[in-house]
């Protein structure tokens, strides 16, 4: 059969007009995309100030020292600003696939909260105009764009977990492929920590990860994406110890990073290091607030919070109560910020709940109420949990059980609204506090045998189970409050035995330490109620009010 040839002009005509595009159709559809643009916000004297690396890929060679900037801050997790120099690389050189990888890897912060819808909305632009160029589809900058794209494709038909598993299976293939390519191997470990099951105890890829970065930290000890990661997939009691050497180096790998001043805390916290977190959070703290001055952002950047959270709890953890106050204070004076994200929430629930619960201020833990009254609690339900179980515990020990049952019923709406958005971890540690909140009600009750058991099993859920990464620790450990049950209802030998058991996940807590010095002495333990005194004296000073109230 032959082909008209009308037929066969036009089929010619498309082969020759079709193909990638050229930079002014690039440029034109760019401009509807709603990139983040703009010179980078600094508080530092130069570019340098966030760690060394060196990312080969194809684009022009002009761009070069711009592009390794943005991966810098983009193993910082200063997504912002990364997004704003990837941009300024794609405006540079349009046909760029890796600077269009780079603005949606950008958008999508594995290791936080989920991307928003017009995150979602906008990474996927991004990687339909990137998939738009590429001419070779086996090439390295292909596989890389269609890693991330695992995140943005479907992102309205497929849930968020499936698409980081997705994403996980994709990095490991790059990393399997590109063997000589460091940085597929430092995104393939990111991939494994965000892709981690909080639930698992082996630590299965967490361990992975740390293998996989580890083997290449020696070679190069001042790339920022390689410490980071380290301390993020060790942040937990059984691990933590591994990440000390990264945290202690990973502040002054990029310095000008709030983030990454504060990311060293969280092996501090885990390893009760208080002096040490306490110095990470201040510089922390003093660099977000320049970002937000410099940056022009409306009100205090999330990051700010972040870290004075952290601050806060290690000021407890050493009863110094006069500078844990001045935190929350401050916190009072804070009315906007940016963005309206978890870690303002959480923030905002935690360090007032912390202050009232962990100097055992049983009457202000009662009277706590979600502040600022017009932040949009309803949005965090796992958040604004904290405050209910502050309230609870602070009910019952001011003998008020009604008002700790009422305070109950709306701590258990929190978790059913959990539970129907399908927040499985979320609803999970929000069950945690209800059963540690019924227990201690039962006790109010004289029901010790249902308070104790209910107890137990809140404290072996909360063991099971990891702390989510916003937090330096549970507002209470489950486990601590069940050494104070027994401790409560005479037991002080079986208490002893749970608040050891409790300081080996949580070491140097005040309060922790505080009961077992306490039960030692009850117990008759003569030698362990010396020993406990004394690490109080060394945590917090001879002569500190709460130390004195021990009386040993």
């Amino acid at each position: 059969m032959k082909t008209h040839p009308i037929i066969l002009t036009m089929s010619i005509l498309l082969c020759c007009t079709t193909g990638k595009k050229n930079d002014e159709q690039l440029k034109s559809e760019l401009a509807a995309i709603e990139l983040t643009r703009g010179e980078i916000t600094l508080c530092s004297s130069g570019t340098d100030q966030f760690g060394t690396v060196s990312f080969s890929q194809s684009c022009s060679e002009k761009t070069r020292p711009d592009f390794n900037l943005a991966i810098a801050l983009l193993h910082s997790f200063e997504y912002t600003e990364a997004e704003k120099v990837f941009v300024k690389v794609i405006d540079q050189d349009p046909q760029c696939v890796m600077a269009y990888w780079g603005a949606a890897m950008s958008n999508f912060h594995p290791l936080w909260s989920p991307p928003s819808p017009t995150e979602l909305e906008k990474g996927a632009k991004i990687i339909t105009l990137a998939r738009s160029i590429i001419t070779d589809k086996e090439s390295r900058e292909s596989d890389y764009l269609e890693a991330i794209a695992t995140i943005y494709d479907q992102w309205n038909t497929l849930d968020h977990r499936t698409r980081l598993l997705k994403f996980e299976k994709a990095s490991q293939a790059l990393y399997e492929k590109y063997t000589d390519d460091d940085e597929a191997a430092i995104f393939y470990a990111l991939a494994l920590g965000a892709a981690s099951d909080p639930t698992d105890k082996t630590f299965q890829k967490q361990k992975k990860a740390g293998e996989v970065l580890n083997k290449i930290f020696e070679n190069k000890p001042t790339h920022p994406g390689i410490a980071h990661y380290i301390i993020h997939n060790y942040d937990y009691p059984e691990l933590a110890a591994l990440a000390l050497p990264a945290a202690r180096k990973y502040a002054s790998i990029a310095p000008a990073s709030a983030h990454a001043q504060h990311m060293p805390s969280h092996i501090f916290t885990r390893l009760g290091l208080w002096d040490e977190s306490i110095q990470s959070n201040i510089a922390s703290v003093t660099a977000a607030q320049c970002y937000a001055q410099k940056s022009g952002i409306k009100g205090h950047w999330d990051e700010e919070l972040h870290g004075l959270d952290y601050l806060m709890y290690a000021y407890l953890q050493k009863a110094n109560d006069e500078k844990a106050l001045e935190q929350v204070r401050y916190l009072q004076t804070i009315k906007e910020v940016f963005p309206v994200n978890f870690k303002d929430a959480y923030s905002f629930a935690s360090m007032p709940a912390r202050y009232a619960l962990e100097r055992k201020d049983w009457a202000a833990a009662a009277s706590l109420q979600p502040e600022p009254s017009d932040f949009p609690w309803e949005k965090f339900p796992w958040e604004k949990a904290n405050i209910y179980f502050a309230r609870i515990l602070g009910a019952v020990h001011e003998n008020k059980v009604n008002d700790a049952k009422k305070d109950l019923e709306q701590l258990k709406a929190l978790h059913a609204a959990l539970v129907q958005a399908k927040e499985n971890y979320k609803s999970n540690l929000v069950l945690i506090q209800v059963k540690a909140s019924d227990a201690w009600i039962r006790l109010a009750e004289r029901k010790k045998d249902e308070a104790l058991t209910l107890m137990t099993e809140a404290a072996d859920m909360e063991d099971a189970t990891a702390k989510h990464p916003v937090t330096p620790g549970e507002i209470i450990p489950a486990r601590e409050l069940l050494g104070d049950m027994y401790l409560q209802t005479g037991n002080p030998q079986r208490a002893l035995q749970v608040y050891e058991e409790d300081l080996k996940r949580h070491p140097n807590r005040f309060n922790g330490i505080y009961g077992a010095a306490v039960a030692a002495q009850k117990s008759g333990d003569a030698a362990k109620a010396k020993q406990f005194s004394e690490q109080l004296e060394a945590l917090a000073g001879q002569g500190n009010k709460r130390v004195l109230l021990v009386g040993l």
